[in-house]
């Protein structure tokens, strides 16, 4: 009897357990069915950069796992990174769902690296308002300029690559060219008529009306996507991504090596502070990193470093202004020079170069001015100190006694020997003999 009374126990149990898991599994069931229906939205806005690709990596993996529809590139940028631009083109080139390339919103681009993306995907599509082209290969992190047997090369290799890229995905190949070897630019509206686009959409919504049942061929398997009343997703920034986008904006790149070089000249002039030195230091470095993302002028750097010099030997050497005039003119040269202008898109802000070149300039100018006043003010301390001072006679003067000067007694002696000093009379001091104070009569 007990075995049986187990027996039956265990099956209640069981029981139990089946249709709590059958139970479950009714009310997880629609979210599973929602979630057949995702699409994925990766918003990528500014230059190019390794964390662009690394977000375009993650999203790409994300949307993957989840099965979504697929993967829409809301697109925006006016260039970037070369090495950048080829990890994203083989990360959708190789994706295991659709991907889409969305210039938008009205008034974006898709310059330079940014064609390369647009082209390697899937579906290509406008915004009303938009732009794309201007290709052509700059010499990024160098000078801006390239000889000319290499700017062949890299003008060649770009070429090439892009024309690959556009038989591919069957699109303009002869325009796809002329964009690298002619940086020519287009409207949405001209890239549709060229076939350079799939179509034009006004906004994401029309997008995803738009994209329903367009068949799209992954590998060998041809996929027709579902986007109608689809649940969008979007790929967060997370921290560190939010701070190194910040770092990739070039107006950010040149605050930070103005205040990095700031820094370290305060720890120069004021030895053991320890805070500006660090924190100068800490700033040069995060400026570096940023530059190395732009197409950034070896001599606009070297023109900064020497302004710097410049008001540096200032202080140490009287030249009456020429030191600083050189200085502010260096400064202003390097600021303007900094960023190539074989960047087109990329450029600091002059409200910036200004502000920051007045600044350094008046700060320096300070630091000038109160040095050379300090080199003819006359000695306050030590014996030159004593020149000029008023003191009181703590003994008659005939001619020698004390004197109390500054707190202190001194040994003094009178200038004129048919002078009459009493104790108590103010006297005043004409010169100092080794440590003897030569005074006269005041008053």
């Amino acid at each position: 009897m007990k075995v049986l009374k187990t027996n039956n126990i265990m099956t209640g149990k069981r029981t139990r357990i089946a249709i709590i898991t059958v139970f479950l599994f009714l009310i997880t069931f629609p979210s599973y069915a929602e979630q057949e229906n995702v699409v994925e939205v990766l918003k990528l806005e500014g230059p190019i950069s390794p964390v662009s690709a690394d977000r375009l990596d993650k999203a790409m993996k994300i949307a993957t796992q989840k099965g979504a529809q697929c993967l829409i590139i809301q697109l925006d940028t006016p260039g970037g990174l070369d090495k950048s631009m080829r990890q994203m083109v083989k990360t959708i080139m190789n994706s295991e769902i659709p991907t889409v390339v969305y210039v938008s919103l009205k008034g974006a681009r898709a310059a330079s690296a940014g064609v390369f993306i647009t082209l390697a995907s899937h579906i290509a599509v406008m915004a009303p308002g938009t732009n794309i082209g201007a290709a052509h290969p700059v010499a990024l992190g160098m000078a801006g300029t390239l000889d000319k047997e290499m700017e062949e090369k890299v003008v060649n290799d770009a070429a090439a690559y892009i024309k690959s890229i556009a038989q591919k995905r069957e699109r303009n190949v002869i325009w796809a060219e002329k964009a690298v070897r002619e940086s020519v630019s287009v409207t949405a509206e001209e890239a549709l008529e060229l076939g350079i686009i799939d179509f034009i959409a006004e906004d994401i919504d029309d997008l995803l009306q738009k994209l329903e049942g367009r068949e799209v061929n992954i590998g060998n398997t041809a996929l027709v996507l579902k986007t109608e009343g689809a649940v969008f997703d979007f790929t967060e920034l997370t921290f560190r991504e939010k701070f190194l986008q910040v770092l990739s904006d070039p107006n950010i790149a040149y605050i930070l090596l103005m205040v990095g070089i700031w820094g370290i000249i305060l720890e120069f002039f004021h030895p053991g502070m320890f805070l500006p030195g660090i924190a100068g230091s800490i700033c040069l470095i995060l400026s570096f990193f940023a530059l190395q993302l732009f197409p950034f002028s070896l001599v606009g750097l070297l023109l900064i470093f020497l302004a710097l010099v410049l008001f540096v030997l200032e202080v140490n050497i009287t030249s009456y202004g020429a030191l600083t005039i050189g200085g502010v003119i260096a400064l202003t040269l390097g600021s303007l020079m900094l960023i190539s202008p074989s960047a087109v898109y990329i450029s600091i802000s002059l409200k910036y170069v200004f502000t920051m070149v007045a600044v350094t300039s008046f700060i320096f100018i300070f630091i000038i001015f109160y040095a050379i006043k300090a080199q003819f003010r006359k000695p306050a301390t030590g014996p030159k100190g004593m020149v000029g001072s008023i003191g009181i006679a703590r003994s008659d003067l005939i001619p020698q006694g004390k004197i109390q000067i500054h707190g202190e007694i001194w040994n003094a002696i009178l200038n004129l020997e048919e002078e009459v000093v009493k104790k108590g009379d103010k006297v005043e001091v004409v010169r100092v003999e080794e440590m003897r104070l030569i005074v006269k009569k005041s008053g």
